[in-house]
């Protein structure tokens, strides 16, 4: 039998749409495609962008920033030396790109110029910290992408 142009022309259209549909069935299936949105509620931060570019602008005024370091209890987020502990006030989030069920957050309660986040919290891969603090009314923003 002989194929002419148009049945040719249907063949091919029926291979791209079969082609089409296994990749999205494929993609809405697989859970290793499936991603959650950073937050639920992304327009409402999306109008508190211009305060945390604010932040994070006046965190580069200090002589130190934030660091982090890995250790064998965890996380160790350290503050700046030169700050009173005192009135050092805010929170910690760490955010897990991969799945929003790890996501969590800690209020900073500091004894020395060290939080640290246990180990029993995290798990292995990346994460997202945003620290979220002030010192004399004076607000301040850290944001790292951190390997654990």
């Amino acid at each position: 039998m002989k194929i002419n142009w148009g049945t040719g022309i249907v063949l091919a259209f029926i291979g791209f749409i079969s082609f089409i549909m296994y990749f999205i069935i494929t993609m809405t299936t697989n859970d290793k495609y499936d991603f959650d949105l950073v937050t639920e509620d992304y327009y409402g931060e999306e109008l508190k962008f211009q305060s945390d570019i604010d932040k994070e602008t006046h965190s580069k005024t200090l002589k130190t920033n934030i660091t982090w370091a890995k250790t064998e209890q965890g996380i160790t987020i350290n503050f700046p030396e030169d700050l009173d502990i005192e009135n050092i006030k805010g929170k910690v989030f760490l955010y897990r790109p991969s799945n929003k069920q790890f996501d969590f957050e800690i209020p900073v309660s500091l004894s020395n110029h060290t939080l640290l986040i246990p180990d029993k919290r995290l798990l292995g891969g990346r994460w997202n910290i945003k620290v979220d603090w002030s010192y004399n009314s004076e607000l301040y923003l850290y944001k790292s992408e951190i390997v654990y």
